[in-house]
């Protein structure tokens, strides 16, 4: 099973890109984030014509999430935390692998720039509040897969240039802090679990070349839980659709387990 993450900056104005994706990757499940749209707007028609089903959680110009699969996803859930600031951030839903039940929680975790201001405490009071609920959802299925946008560069590897960020709300220590919590509740950054030494990036700015500079981050991120660890085949950054023409800023990363 192939699970992709991209933050794909409005589905409608990446609508070609997301299509060409899907057709060429053929994931059984695309896990989208900031889609920029409430559900009414969204292009449903064109993923049913490839096969998909959607779950959205739209929101009007900004944040949104959804979920594309090919495959049955129950129990879905649009209200996995209490929102102070009423944000469409997290879509849930139950998948069957072979014998166990699987938790996909799909985020789009708060920015927090500029640091200092109310976006910043947003950001803190977003992450203390999802890792309670993860503690909570372990003890009830300790099958979990997190993916998405977590706004969180985790270590100095995961930036090109790591004194750029150290005052910025996606590097600053508590904010890393918050990521590590996360894995300490019983999972892996499955990208850097496989991949020790490796430096590849999820994320280039459309400002001063960064594409073609390669001055790119990794923010984009799959947590899978201890448990499914001999579950895991292989996790690989896309970088093909950055390069296309009107590109998200951010590329598919992609999580396959067997």
């Amino acid at each position: 099973m192939k699970i992709s993450s991209w933050n794909v900056n409005s589905v409608r104005a990446r609508i070609t890109n997301i299509l060409q994706y899907l057709q060429s990757s053929n994931p059984d499940i695309l896990m989208m984030q900031e889609i920029k749209t409430e559900d009414k707007n969204f292009p449903i028609s064109n993923f049913e014509n490839l096969g998909y089903k959607s779950h959205i959680f739209g929101q009007k110009s900004y944040n949104g999430v959804a979920l594309l699969s090919k495959i049955n996803i129950k129990k879905i859930n649009l209200q996995f935390i209490r929102d102070k600031n009423s944000q469409s951030r997290i879509i849930v839903g139950e998948i069957k692998n072979k014998s166990k039940n699987i938790i996909l929680i799909n985020i789009y975790a708060p920015n927090g720039n500029p640091v200092g201001t109310e976006k910043y405490q947003y950001k803190k009071n977003w992450y203390e509040i999802f890792i309670k609920k993860i503690k909570k959802t372990l003890i009830e299925n300790n099958n979990v897969i997190i993916g998405g946008d977590f706004n969180i560069i985790p270590e100095k590897i995961d930036v090109y240039d790591h004194k750029k960020y150290e005052d910025d709300a996606l590097y600053k220590l508590e904010i890393r802090k918050k990521f590590s919590e996360l894995i300490n509740l019983g999972f892996q950054d499955i990208y850097r679990y496989l991949n020790e030494e490796k430096q590849e990036y999820t994320f280039w700015d459309y400002m001063a070349g960064s594409w073609q500079k390669n001055n790119g981050i990794r923010i984009d991120h799959f947590l899978v839980s201890n448990n499914l660890l001999s579950n895991v085949k292989n996790i690989y950054i896309d970088k093909k659709p950055r390069s296309k023409i009107k590109p998200s800023d951010h590329t598919p990363i992609e999580l396959e387990i067997n």
